[in-house]
């Protein structure tokens, strides 16, 4: 089973990115949003600080462009009368959304907003959905620079026949998930805002679906057009929770899908994170320059998260270059969260010009390779880049594990008897090396190290 699909990925027919103007979108977003630190509870003076925290802790020079603000940002009670026009809630943003996107863009950023491709959007506010034209030129006449475009309140006629997903039995053995669609079951809600949309487990492989031609791509791509027709480039990421598999076509309606539901917080944080590990394991061969697996917003500064979990957290964030957006009270980060958010080898590697693939794994370790497993994900990854080759090695037991880099596993490796090495946390260069490299790897840590030639 595992050489079958290996084999299928390699010859996977993918389409090229959508390339927007000014190489918009080539590379992740790096930034801030709102909705992690504060939910709806936004305001002007909260998305200013945010971004005044930004440049007062650094991140503003270590590269971070976007700030956004999530739902929430416009009035509860309806478009205008007259010309059908979303209106900011004047309480929450005196100066309108144009005055704030005003004021981040003096600050040197540029401004993210969101809306839903539905009737409202999760926080149950006025949403796009049937005025997307409109939307995307008051977006556009705004400053908007980028649009988070979630998937709550589809009315039922964008409902595909589609309705639920089914485990298929017989690929229980390798732990894969396989969807296949039935239309017996009603649409399950999986959250707290009664989202109509049932959320599948990853399926893999597709059993006779197209999901390009789903209604649920057919709502996003509306938007898009309607984005693409305005004189002000607005880069467009995708929140449609991995319901209907936008990686197979969401390359070419926005520059990042997101692969899964929400990330989450406290004691959950840490195992949702690690379930979207796994689901990411698998999505690699979906991501280059101009299209990014988004594996949702950081938590970083909201949970319990140990020194160990920060780490793996941001660094495979960065290796799968998923989009990365700071979702915290920037002003509250410990110096040791600013350091691991700004450490400069794994930002080059997420950022690189000339590699646009994301990290992969190349053996999944504890697992046999191409396991699905929601605890146990692949433990060994690998990218290249203009900087070398860059190897993480995730451990995510319990306990300390004595892990190895055996140089003759590494793709990106060309067989040489040794290669200079470099621990990426610390900076601090391990010498040469022949053969492989062992670490000791801490519960729930990455181990991360940059390969050049000797």
């Amino acid at each position: 089973m595992a050489a079958t699909i290996a084999a299928a990925l390699a010859v996977l027919p993918l389409a090229s990115g959508l390339e927007l103007p000014n190489e918009v979108g080539k590379l992740p977003a790096l930034g801030w949003n709102s909705w992690n630190a504060y939910y709806c509870d936004i305001n002007q003076e909260k998305i200013l600080q945010a971004a005044n925290s930004m440049i007062d802790r650094g991140f503003k020079d270590a590269g971070y462009t976007y700030i956004n603000s999530d739902d929430c940002w416009s009035r509860m009670d309806g478009r205008d009368p007259e010309t059908h026009e979303l209106r900011p809630n004047m309480t929450k943003f005196p100066d309108g959304i144009k005055g704030t996107a005003d004021e981040i863009h003096d600050m040197g950023f540029k401004f993210g907003i969101y809306s839903s491709a539905g009737t409202m959007t999760c926080g149950r506010y006025p949403a796009s959905l049937g005025y997307e034209a409109i939307d995307a030129a008051t977006f556009a006449s705004w400053g908007v620079d980028y649009l988070k475009y979630d998937n709550c309140f589809p009315p039922e006629y964008w409902y595909d026949d589609c309705l639920s997903c089914e485990v298929d039995p017989s690929f229980s053995p390798t732990g894969i998930v396989n969807g296949s669609c039935t239309n017996s079951t009603p649409p399950v809600n999986h959250y707290s805002y009664d989202r109509p949309i049932p959320f599948c487990a990853l399926e893999w492989p597709v059993d006779g679906v197209n999901y390009t031609a789903k209604y649920t791509a057919l709502r996003f791509r509306i938007m898009e057009e309607a984005l693409l027709a305005q004189n002000r480039t607005i880069l467009y990421s995708l929140c449609e929770w991995g319901v209907d598999q936008p990686w197979r076509w969401g390359n070419q309606t926005g520059s990042s899908w997101r692969i899964s539901n929400d990330i989450a917080f406290g004691d959950t944080s840490w195992p949702r994170i690690v379930e979207i590990i796994n689901m990411n394991s698998f999505l690699s061969p979906f991501a280059d320059f101009y299209g990014h697996n988004d594996a949702d917003m950081l938590t970083i500064g909201n949970g319990n998260l140990t020194s160990a979990e920060v780490r793996t957290h941001f660094g495979l964030w960065a290796l799968m270059k998923s989009p990365i957006l700071i979702g915290t009270v920037v002003a509250n980060l410990t110096e040791e969260e600013v350091s691991v958010l700004q450490n400069k080898m794994l930002l080059s590697f997420h950022q690189d010009p000339v590699f646009g693939k994301p990290a992969a794994p190349y053996k999944w370790g504890a697992n046999p390779d191409w396991t699905f497993n929601n605890t146990i994900p692949a433990q060994y990854w690998s990218g290249a880049s203009s900087n070398g080759t860059m190897v993480a090695m995730f451990n995510p037991f319990n306990e300390t594990r004595s892990m190895e880099v055996d140089f003759s596993e590494v793709p990106q490796l060309d067989g040489k008897a040794s290669y200079e090495v470099v621990n990426v946390w610390d900076g601090s260069n391990m010498g040469s090396c022949e053969g492989s490299v062992q670490m000791d790897v801490e519960a729930h840590d990455t181990a991360i190290v940059l390969f050049t030639e000797s």
